[in-house]
């Protein structure tokens, strides 16, 4: 697994958008952010383009993200927003590219397409972290700035993660490459060129939000039953906003503990990265990282990210 160089202060960060267009309100108020965390945002008139639901053509958005990879000036990639649409830029990237350039790549939601079009297709590590739209638009409330700096700019493992509101749904320990994303866009993958095929003995990480219980009953029993559910060593699971049944029952956190109540290793659930309530942290995935359940769950992410 390669690991991109990590972000110095006055870096270049290339602003793409992979998936659906966003509001030029959120845009300049996540390229104002990212100024005061000490980089430079870069951009081009393409990230404004609209071709319905999605950001430009493929094409489009494809050539930003190639060009910004191709560009020796430019130290990495944010995405502005999730939605649709990153799957559609897949065939038109070019892996050695991606390797050659070995800059990190910062998305979630629908951007889980890309994270593992990185950490599976091009061996690159990649990071579940904070787009303008939604988190750093809104300034320090969105996102969690001090696991941003840790796995983006340090060379060294960021060590012990236990954010409150962290709970354990299953005891025990277990060890891997952390890897995973937004469940919709994991399965979504399978079946493709791009699929999340991850290797025996994984950490899963899980993120999702506004699907109701039975989708997310459908949805984890469909991961069960193409077997990559059985190669976790451990799984750990978001907050899952706005996933509770109206009316709150049944609640997501309850039908997942009964999901995976049979899982062999550790299972944690509220973990804040991705979709949150509160302040995004941020996560890399394709390192080595270990689950503690019990009564104080943590995860521990014991590789460096970038060097």
């Amino acid at each position: 697994m390669l690991k991109p160089r990590a972000l110095a202060p006055g870096d270049r960060l290339a602003v793409v958008s992979p998936a659906s267009p966003f509001t030029r309100e959120e845009f300049d108020l996540g390229l104002a952010e990212i100024r005061k965390l000490g980089f430079v945002p870069v951009y081009d008139d393409s990230v404004f383009a609209r071709q319905g639901y999605v950001s430009g053509a493929p094409q489009i958005r494809a050539a930003a993200i190639t060009a910004a990879w191709r560009d020796p000036s430019i130290a990495g990639l944010i995405g502005v927003r999730g939605g649709y649409g990153s799957a559609q830029v897949l065939p038109l990237l070019d892996r050695e590219d991606a390797r050659r350039a070995r800059k990190p790549f910062i998305g979630y939601s629908d951007l889980t397409a890309m994270l593992t079009f990185l950490t599976q297709a091009c061996r690159v590590v990649a990071f579940h972290g904070p787009m303008l739209a939604g988190r750093l638009s809104l300034g320090a409330g969105g996102y969690d700035a001090d696991s941003f700096s840790k796995a983006l700019c340090r060379r060294e493992p960021m060590g012990e993660l236990a954010p409150a509101g962290l709970e354990s749904l299953r005891p025990g320990e277990g060890a891997g490459l952390l890897l995973g994303g937004t469940l919709t866009q994991l399965l979504a993958s399978l079946g493709t060129p791009f699929a999340f095929d991850p290797p025996s003995g994984y950490v899963l990480f899980l993120d999702e939000v506004g699907e109701r219980p039975y989708r997310l009953d459908r949805m984890v029993t469909q991961l069960k039953q193409t077997g990559l559910f059985a190669r976790a060593s451990a799984v750990v699971i978001g907050e899952l906003p706005k996933c509770d049944e109206p009316g709150g029952q049944p609640a997501a956190r309850s039908v997942m503990a009964d999901l995976f109540a049979e899982f062999r290793g550790p299972v944690l659930i509220g973990f804040p990265s991705g979709h949150t309530n509160g302040a995004a942290m941020t996560l890399p995935f394709g390192v080595a990282a270990r689950v503690i359940g019990g009564p104080a769950p943590r995860l521990v992410i014991e590789e460096s990210a970038t060097e």
